[in-house]
């Protein structure tokens, strides 16, 4: 059995990500879904004074919360649900957890209206991110579910036998039962050059098995190319593997790409090449 899990704050983007994470489970066999909430210890109030924490009832108002998500997704025949709670910090907790329970696929939402809420929410997303222990599927706020048909993966088209996480890509498209687009943006050449049309043929060979359609886009500006190619293919995922530097830095970091990042309705896979 697959395991999924979605990490929940309990804001609406978190909430939507949970939604997402239940509609997946739902209409994809043999899985299940763990809700899962990580509460920090407070040690002292917003004025400095010390305070005295009782962690079992913490506990207790976390679980009850987890339960509430719980019943509103609601019950299909097969699905199964668990809640979890721990004290410790998102990141380091969530990777213990996911190492000694197996799970397969982290789901979390990120959104805000906000600077500063872009900062801290994207800032938890990103963190979780970093660990490289694991895929996550990001989910925007104004995501919602549809069967997935088609993923897309983004390939810089260097040493793909070395970077690219074909374990849990394979995986992936597998458990959604999905078909596949490679994309490769060409930002500086006017032609895919011969060592990037090399690494291609490589890529061609270990991914045979699903048949996929290769793009290859030549424009300067990698996001503004991504934009295109969403609207005019409309993937239902997009896959990219994180690097310094990558899409997905820039996909968080940069001015112009904000309304990709906090506003596109098309979830966003991050899988490490630590993963293949």
């Amino acid at each position: 059995m697959k395991k999924i899990l979605v990490a929940v704050d309990f804001s609406e983007s978190s909430v939507n990500a949970a939604r997402y994470a239940y509609e997946i489970v739902r209409h994809t066999p043999a899985t299940s879904l763990t809700l899962y909430y990580v509460y920090e210890r407070m040690t002292a109030g917003s004025d400095g004074t010390p305070l005295l924490v009782d962690s079992d009832a913490r506990k207790t108002i976390a679980m009850t919360a987890l339960q509430n998500l719980k019943s509103e997704l609601g019950e299909a025949p097969g699905v199964i649900i668990d809640i979890v709670a721990e004290e410790g910090t998102l990141a380091s907790s969530l990777e213990k957890y996911v190492q000694h329970l197996g799970i397969d696929l982290v789901v979390m939402g990120i959104t805000g209206s906000t600077r500063l809420e872009q900062i801290i929410i994207g800032s938890n997303t990103l963190n979780v991110i970093a660990k490289e222990s694991f895929p996550v599927l990001i989910v925007p706020p104004d995501a919602r579910y549809k069967k997935v048909d088609t993923v897309a993966f983004s390939t810089d088209l260097k040493d793909v036998a070395g970077t690219t996480p074909l374990k849990s890509l394979k995986s992936f498209i597998q458990l959604l039962n999905a078909g596949l687009y490679v994309v490769h943006v060409e930002t500086e050449y006017n032609a895919i050059p011969p060592a990037a049309q090399k690494e291609k043929e490589k890529l061609e060979d270990m991914l045979k098995e699903f048949n996929p359609r290769y793009f290859i886009i030549l424009e300067e500006d990698f996001t503004s190319a991504m934009e295109k190619f969403i609207d005019e293919y409309h993937p239902d995922i997009f896959i990219t593997v994180p690097r310094k530097h990558s899409f997905l830095s820039r996909l968080f970091k940069e001015r112009y790409t904000k309304r990709l990042a906090y506003n596109s309705s098309i979830p966003i896979l991050a899988i490490h090449a630590k993963n293949a």
